[in-house]
């Protein structure tokens, strides 16, 4: 019996899943916190060692060295903490690529790199990522996450959603709107206003849609507002309904469960995805019709594939998934 992903996506085309919540934290203590929580929760969020704002200027190569150590340690229990590394235009750039992929390049998640400002400058850090992965001797290809908070990385989001090294791209709401030079007013950097403003809602669609055409993985910017979780999740929830985001950003540990809860799909999306795919699967992939919905729903490979990603993001999200689905599918 073939498994869903030889069957519903042509060779090498499967989208890429990540877990729901991108955690970022800056300082050794921060860092060392969330790892911890990590841990203890498991592989539900990942954590992004920052070594781009996180680290002071002057100290910057001690600063990653840190973070790579952390990275390449037993912190690291889950092997899902990516390295935030200057841009490639900053002389701290292929330093901070050289000790983050020397030092912990085997364990690292991914390397995600700041104010892409063009196809040219994703393909230029690719082929950093690559380059300097190899001369540290590494078996592995790290997959590289792209930060699009300009108007030249928008204008090019599609080319740089193409390239085959890039895994998610993640949209910077603070340096969008400061680009604007006071056009945008400041409300749409706020929880609600970000999705009223017509600039910023394009800018998030253009980033979602791109992601999607490609099989990557959109990622939403933060919530500022640390001490209003109503205001996080509702943003949470409209990024996902929406905008069609399936990941997001969190700044500080109490935003992380609103976001994984947000984004994760719901429990009845995902017993009706074990449902059909077990159905599906019995079937070997051909048309079933779902005696369980109503007026006995037919289902092909199209809302198979549908399914199969729901269940792939729920399995990420740490949803608890039944026996049987959990056997077939993630065994």
């Amino acid at each position: 019996m073939k498994h869903p992903s030889q069957v519903l996506h042509d060779a090498g085309r499967q989208p890429a899943v990540l877990p729901v919540c991108d955690h970022y934290a800056g300082s050794e203590k921060l860092m060392r916190k969330s790892l911890a929580l990590q841990a203890q929760a498991g592989p539900v969020f990942d954590v992004t060692l920052d070594c781009e704002d996180g680290a002071a200027v002057g100290r910057e190569a001690e600063h990653v060295q840190m973070a790579a150590g952390l990275a390449a340690g037993p912190e690291n229990r889950h092997g899902r903490v990516g390295i935030r590394v200057h841009d490639v235009h900053h002389p701290a750039f292929v330093p901070d690529l050289e000790a983050a992929l020397g030092i912990a390049g085997e364990r690292l998640a991914f390397v995600m790199i700041p104010k892409v400002n063009s196809a040219a400058d994703a393909a230029s850090a690719a082929d950093a990522v690559e380059r300097i992965g190899a001369q540290a001797g590494l078996s592995r290809r790290v997959p590289v996450h792209v930060l699009i908070e300009s108007h030249g990385g928008l204008r090019e989001v599609f080319r740089i959603a193409a390239h085959p090294a890039i895994e998610s791209l993640s949209f910077g709401l603070m340096d969008f709107v400061s680009a604007h030079h006071g056009a945008i007013p400041a409300h749409a950097l706020t929880a609600a206003g970000q999705f009223e403003h017509p600039l910023v809602a394009r800018a998030k669609l253009e980033i979602s849609a791109a992601c999607h055409a490609y099989g990557k993985v959109p990622s939403h910017n933060v919530v500022t507002e640390l001490d209003d979780p109503a205001a996080l999740a509702g943003a949470a929830r409209r990024a996902y309904r929406e905008f069609g985001y399936t990941r997001m950003w969190s700044i500080h540990p109490s935003q992380i469960d609103p976001i994984v809860a947000a984004l994760s799909p719901a429990e009845a999306d995902v017993r009706d995805a074990e449902r059909i795919l077990l159905a599906a699967a019995a079937a070997d992939w051909g048309p079933i019709r779902d005696q369980d919905a109503a007026g006995g729903r037919l289902h092909d490979r199209a809302s198979f594939r549908y399914y199969w990603n729901v269940l792939r993001r729920a399995h990420a999200a740490g949803v608890t998934l039944s026996p049987a689905a959990q056997a077939q599918f993630f065994s």
